[in-house]
Parts: C-alpha cells; structure tokens; sequence
C-alpha cells in the first residue's frame, strides 16, 4: 500500500509496535508515522541464549525512530528498550505510552522468533521450547495484558498481532514456529471475543515469506533458509519457488494491512485473520 493510501489514516492516534528496530516492525513504524501515528517503538536491544541468530540492536531501534520522524513530520517518535518475556518491563512500555501520548490506539505485536527451527519436533530441547512460546505467544499476551486496561476504558483500540501462515498450515521441521504462531491465532480470536463489548479489535496478520529488505534490514528469510541449509545466495529462488504469484512478500506489503487493521476504515473487522502471501494458503 502506497503512502498516498495511508495518509492521514492513523491521525491523532497512537500506536505501540514491538520488535520495531527492523524488518516488518521497521517497515510497520515507518508506515505508521507516515500515516500520522504517534509512536512508541520498542524491542529487546540484546541477543538471547537459545536464538542462534543477531536480535535488534538499540542503533538500529534508534535508526527506525529517525526514519519514522522523517516520514511523519509533527508526529511524536519515542523509544523504549524492553524484552516481552517481562511483565514489569511490558507495563512500563504501557505507561510510558499513556504518560507522554495519554492514550493508546493501536498495539502492533510483532516482537518473535524463529528459533528453534530446522528440527524434527523430538530434537528439540525443552529450553527452546519454552523460549519460543514466551516470546512468541506469551509476549503478545503480556502486551495485551498490560494495555487491555487503557484501551478498554476507551471503549476503542486495535490489537494486530503478527503470526504468520505457519499460524494457518503445518511446516516440516519447525514445530516450535508453528506451534507458537497458531497458538497466537487462537490468542486473537480468543481475546476478539473478549474485548469486543469494549470496542476494542484483535486481529492477526498472517504473512507469507516476506523479503529480506536491505533498507529494513530484515533477516528472518535468510535465518530460515539456514536453518534449513538452503543456500543463502539460492533462498529467494527457493522461496519463490512456492508462491503463486511468483514473488515474495515486501515488507510494505504487510505494513499497509497493518495500517488499514489499525485505521478506523476496519472498524468492524476482529478476531480474523489476514493473510499477506500471495496466495500461498490458499491452495
């Protein structure tokens, strides 16, 4: 989606975005402020133990809230480090939010891991297993948890949680991922019924394999193919290979249904989900 469809769409509003330092949270925040959203942009800034792969750095958390203030001139951009796996740490972010911006519109739950991946579901260890549905399931709900409050007592708001099409179909050797991803649909539709009284919209966003865009600095596309020992200088053309409209997703693509999820123009749309792959469940 152009920035000429979103302008404007989110104005007055203020939105929360986890995993925001790159790939599809970055390409999410940018759209927000270019949409007129006020922005809190958090993410861990440190590596883990049990995820084999670089996480989002404080610089390049910093880097995506000046890109996001040069889209979004007159709009609010703030920070906020913090690892979702910590209830202490999540309400801070809420209050932070509540404190600078004095309300909360959208919550963009896009913080997770792919790891562990490249593994038949017997091999994999018991400590993975717990770090992947903490951050992935358990993280979402704990940001939820900790805005529920703000956004009920406004009888408004809107909840994307990013899952994946692995939410939706099965994928060899990443039981973890798919495990987790389905868990967090069935979090958004659990959580659509329950916040609906209140005015308040959950909804899931299902990407497909989304492109590994410089500008964005994603990775995850590359971090799966290793996992799977595809050769990185082969995993576009492997990727591809599955996609109906023979090309991959673009982070824009899935920040512009982030966008709309979060507007007033899908004021009637929660507890569903909406796919971004190229039609790649549907078959």
């Amino acid at each position: 989606m152009s920035p000429v469809l979103t302008a404007g769409a989110l104005a007055g509003k203020a939105a929360i975005v986890t995993g925001a330092a790159r790939g599809i949270g970055r390409a999410c925040a940018l759209a927000y402020a270019r949409a007129g959203a006020d922005l809190l942009l958090t993410d861990i800034g440190h590596d883990l133990d049990g995820v084999p792969y670089p996480l989002g750095t404080p610089g390049q958390l910093a880097h995506t809230a000046r890109l996001c203030r040069e889209q979004g001139p007159g709009i609010t951009v703030i920070t906020a480090e913090a690892d979702v796996r910590d209830l202490d740490a999540v309400r801070t972010v809420a209050d932070t939010a509540l404190d600078r911006f004095g309300r909360i519109d959208v919550l963009l739950n896009n913080a997770g891991i792919a790891a562990p991946s490249g593994k038949t579901v017997h091999d994999i260890a018991p400590d993975e297993w717990g770090l992947m549905l903490d951050i992935d399931v358990s993280g979402a709900w704990r940001m939820i948890r900790s805005v529920g409050a703000a956004m009920t007592g406004r009888r408004s708001g809107s909840v994307i949680n990013v899952a994946s099409t692995a939410g939706l179909v099965g994928y060899r050797h990443f039981a973890g991922y798919v495990t987790a991803k389905h868990a967090l649909v069935g979090l958004t539709k659990a959580a659509a019924l329950d916040l609906a009284p209140y005015g308040v919209r959950v909804n899931a966003l299902c990407p497909g394999s989304v492109r590994d865009d410089d500008a964005a600095e994603g990775r995850m596309l590359t971090e799966i193919a290793r996992s799977l020992e595809v050769p990185v200088e082969e995993h576009e053309e492997t990727f591809v290979a599955a996609q109906p409209m023979n090309r991959l997703i673009e982070p824009e693509d899935v920040a512009g249904a982030a966008v709309w999820l979060g507007s007033d123009d899908a004021r009637q749309v929660t507890g569903t989900t909406v796919t971004v792959d190229g039609g790649f469940t549907s078959r």
